[in-house]
């Protein structure tokens, strides 16, 4: 498949069911900057030198791979507006999908109006300087979660995960099956079965009245 038709597929299946089949979990501060943000992409990757965002204009200048995900870490400290309306114009020329940061952001209502997906941890005013410092291309820990240039990345309401580059096809897979397996639940929950009946709960373990 290409980058494309797996960015589609994940997207589909959502966070959520993929968390529950072998992709990492980031931690929940990460989460949308705004409503409605959904991404899906291999990783590049980015670590922000102390308050200073050099990393990232170099990540974004030198994309080569259409539809890849920046995924930065620029915790050191993280209330930074470490990305706002400017990358997002020039992420946008580099064809990366979207941004993964565990650290602030800012202008956010320029970014949702560019329909640019951002998963942040804050949202920051103060920018950062463009000096020195980080690394580029090199794993980086994000929302508590290693990451590698290559690894899959998927974002929505829900969250983050990431997928490691070997683990694709097997995630995806028991992915598809987990989805398969739910929708036939809905069909019998529809038709009247409980929770409880559908998925074998045992109620004895309840104080009742």
């Amino acid at each position: 498949m290409t980058i494309a038709e797996t960015a589609e597929e994940l997207e589909a299946l959502g966070s959520a069911t993929l968390g529950e089949c072998g992709a990492l979990r980031m931690h929940p501060r990460i989460k949308p900057a705004w409503k409605g943000a959904v991404v899906a992409g291999p990783a590049i990757t980015a670590k922000c030198g102390k308050g200073d965002n050099l990393a990232i204009h170099v990540a974004v200048a030198e994309n080569i791979v259409v539809g890849t995900v920046l995924v930065v870490d620029a915790t050191n400290p993280p209330e930074y507006g470490y990305w706002g309306e400017v990358l997002t114009i020039a992420a946008g020329a580099a064809d990366i999908a979207g941004l993964v940061i565990d650290g602030g952001t800012r202008d956010t209502d320029a970014i949702e109006a560019l329909e640019f997906p951002v998963f942040n941890a804050m949202i920051a005013l103060t920018g950062a300087q463009k000096k020195k410092g980080g690394t580029i291309n090199q794993t980086v820990t994000v929302g508590d979660v290693e990451v590698s240039p290559g690894d899959w990345v998927v974002g929505d309401t829900d969250g983050v995960v990431v997928i490691p580059r070997a683990q694709l096809t097997a995630v995806l897979e028991a992915g598809t099956a987990r989805y398969e397996k739910e929708q036939e639940y809905f069909r019998q929950l529809k038709e009247g079965t409980t929770t409880v009946e559908l998925l074998g709960l045992d109620p004895s373990g309840l104080d009742k009245k």
